[in-house]
């Protein structure tokens, strides 16, 4: 499954997010392969996508971050996907 992520902050957490994410690199676990990630730093948002079977890990690893930012996660599907759910 392919997993869509928005994610925000607010300023006062901005040294708290730069510390952990410099000291994990960010990296999903096993079983989550990062596909995209971007950011935009001066308006305290992101956009990330993942590909995974195990939507608990996915779930996990988004909990890792939830105490310091907004996260927003949806299924979603690539056009060629989208193709055999159209087929019928």
């Amino acid at each position: 499954m392919l997993y869509l992520s928005k994610y925000s902050w607010t300023p006062e957490n901005r040294k708290a997010i730069v510390a952990r994410f410099m000291e994990t690199g960010g990296k999903p676990p096993p079983g989550i392969k990062l596909l995209g990630r971007w950011t935009d730093v001066a308006g305290g948002r992101g956009f990330a996508v993942y590909e995974s079977d195990d939507p608990v890990a996915v779930g996990k690893y988004s909990y890792q971050w939830t105490d310091l930012m907004s996260m927003e996660i949806v299924t979603v599907m690539n056009d060629e996907q989208l193709a055999k759910v159209l087929a019928g």
